[in-house]
């Protein structure tokens, strides 16, 4: 029958009027959440035809198969969240009701899950690092110079700003978490405390200048002995010494120091160079005198004896025949005289005058003559004439010599 024939449904599919709907009941709810869970524990077989699903008609045997499945289940779930991955680098330290039971390396590994065992995973390749006396990082506030950290007296009572970073990495990740509460706070007190006990120790020049490398060496030994004696587990890997400088204050004072012993310092080796260049050469010259002295002296000695081995000779033929001897001595005489000069002046008998021969020309011009390879026939001719005119007087000079020796000669025999 449709809705608008007599005696038919009023109710107006379309337009929804006649629908009674409100808020859904809670308690319907609530009911129908109960039905399904006690369809669920007691297998969907529990109750009469009359009343299924009713809470009052539930199975035991299957309410306890299916809370051992669920126990079963969740024990599996709780088992499997023990597996855990430990990446290369890494090492798991494993605490059972926080008691260390061991350290496990990189890969898969198990452990009872949580709350019975824990695993706290630590970097042992990482460089970690502090700062003593500066930041470098953060905001632009805290970046630069920490004056409390930075300032510390030396030996020599002198102020100096000191800047250190220091390297390190976890050698033993069971000490690094259990040993020590706060490592890096830890690390950090020590160096400072290390820092300042070398640089208390050293003065001032030595620690801006040449001791540098000293005092890294020995502030690295320094922490690295205590914080092994901490047993913290951790290996100090390089200590940085930043930057080490006086004072802003007397910053300009210090600039001029550094300058004056620069120029001091340049000076000294100047004067090493000059010392360096000139006492070679003065040890040489001196050497250089003492082998000429020392060669004179030979020589002088060669030519003495020489000279009395010829003189011993000379008495020999002496005593054997004096007149010649005496003759061929003076005749030696005049020649090594004679042969140093180029004047020679002759005295001719019967006459006033002197002759005057000009031997240095005379030479010269034969000398020049002879260096001439192309002459004329009759150039050669007037030179031939020439050097035998010019030759006469030698002769003539050569016979008056040895006519002035016979005479002095007889002189002296009379």
């Amino acid at each position: 029958m449709s809705w608008n024939e007599p005696g038919g449904d009023k109710k107006d599919p379309w337009s929804g009027r006649g629908d009674k709907k409100g808020p859904p009941d809670l308690d319907e709810a609530i009911r129908s959440l109960q039905e399904k869970l006690a369809k669920f524990f007691a297998g969907g077989n529990g109750g009469n035809g009359d009343n299924e699903g009713s809470p009052k008609n539930f199975s035991p045997s299957y309410s306890i198969k299916s809370l051992g499945f669920l126990a079963g289940g969740a024990v599996v779930l709780w088992g499997l969240s023990g597996f855990y991955i430990v990446d290369e680098g890494n090492h798991g330290v494993e605490t059972r009701f926080g008691k260390y039971i061991g350290t496990t390396q990189s890969g898969l590994n198990w452990h009872l899950p949580a709350p019975v065992e824990r695993v706290e995973i630590v970097n042992v390749k990482q460089q970690r690092f502090i700062e003593v006396g500066y930041r470098s990082g953060g905001s632009a506030q805290a970046e630069g110079s920490v004056p409390k950290e930075a300032l510390m007296l030396t030996k020599d009572e002198n102020y100096v700003d000191v800047r250190l970073a220091v390297q390190y990495q976890v050698k033993d990740a069971k000490e690094f978490n259990f040993n020590v509460v706060n490592p890096a706070l830890t690390l950090k007190q020590v160096t400072e405390s290390a820092l300042r006990g070398v640089v208390g120790s050293s003065t001032m020049d030595f620690v801006l200048t040449q001791g540098r490398s000293e005092i890294v060496t020995l502030i690295k030994k320094e922490i690295q002995d205590v914080m092994d004696s901490y047993k913290s587990g951790i290996q100090v890997t390089s200590v940085n010494l930043q930057d080490a400088q006086p004072p802003e204050q007397v910053q300009n004072s210090f600039e001029d120091a550094i300058k004056a012993r620069e120029d001091e310092q340049r000076l000294i080796n100047e004067a090493e160079a000059y010392s360096n260049d000139v006492v070679p050469k003065a040890r040489g010259a001196a050497a250089r005198k003492i082998q000429e002295a020392e060669g004179y002296k030979e020589q002088v000695i060669a030519q003495a004896q020489g000279e009395t081995t010829r003189f011993s000779k000379l008495l020999v033929e002496y005593v054997k025949a004096p007149d010649v001897t005496r003759k061929r001595l003076y005749i030696e005489s005049m020649e090594a005289v004679l042969s140093e000069t180029n004047k020679v002046l002759v005295d001719v008998k019967a006459g006033n005058n002197l002759l005057y021969l000009p031997l240095d020309k005379m030479m010269t011009q034969h000398q020049s003559s002879l260096q001439l390879p192309s002459m004329s026939a009759q150039t050669s001719v007037v030179d031939q004439s020439q050097v035998q005119q010019q030759a006469q007087p030698v002769a003539v000079q050569e016979q008056a010599v040895e006519r002035t020796s016979i005479r002095s000669r007889e002189a002296r025999g009379r």
